[in-house]
């Protein structure tokens, strides 16, 4: 199934998908103001979560469940580090996104703060992250667990739920619905396509929505 969404992506949008959404019954499946900071395009993935926690004391062993997260990533696997909102420190950076792209990662959204951005742009990986930080993880953030269900804006965000990310946001599609919303997406995509073409012919608003049934 993540085959048929990675091949429609450039139909989708994040605001198709939660349109679709809606139309399902899920009404707060966004998670708001997390940007991209490397590349514009539309990715799709399913969601490897990390739950990340803030602390301050020295911890030799910051960086172990963390990286064993990263080592255990598949093909087609967007990362989403739960930090509670965090700017503490950049817990992703290009030394990550090195190893994640070894092993086939579709890119990682975040609520918390990344750095070397430049270096992770010029690698062609997605990074959706709320904050910046050029500061280390180092005895200042830690993974306490992964590939387990998170939250971050109160969404709930499962292990292989659909994650799609743009510069509108992101959107999380619970696997149950995740066939559904696709067909429902792509549907409203090209009744849009055919609203659009019939305004620009001279249509009006009201006769092209009583036509297509989409705004």
């Amino acid at each position: 199934m993540i085959d048929r969404w990675i091949a429609a992506a450039g139909e989708l949008s994040t605001a198709l998908v939660l349109d679709a959404l809606d139309a399902e019954g899920f009404r707060r499946q966004a998670l708001p103001n997390i940007p991209p900071r490397t590349v514009p395009q539309v990715t799709v993935g399913r969601a490897k979560p990390l739950l990340w926690v803030d602390f301050a004391y020295d911890d030799p062993d910051t960086y172990a469940l963390e990286l064993a997260a990263v080592d255990s990533i598949a093909r087609h696997d967007l990362v989403v580090c739960a930090t509670a909102d965090s700017g503490r420190a950049g817990i992703w950076g290009e030394l990550l996104t090195t190893a994640a792209l070894q092993r086939g990662a579709a890119g990682i959204v975040t609520d918390g703060a990344v750095r070397d951005l430049a270096r992770m742009a010029a690698m062609g990986f997605p990074v959706f992250a709320r904050h910046l930080s050029p500061y280390d993880s180092m005895n200042r953030q830690k993974v306490v667990a992964f590939d387990v269900a998170v939250e971050i804006d109160g969404v709930a965000i499962a292990p292989g739920d659909i994650v799609i990310a743009d510069r509108d946001g992101v959107a999380v599609v619970p696997q149950a619905v995740e066939a559904t919303v696709l067909k429902l997406a792509l549907e409203k995509a090209r009744a849009e396509d055919g609203f659009r073409d019939a305004v620009k012919a001279g249509m009006s608003l009201t006769e092209a929505y009583a036509q297509f049934k989409v705004l």
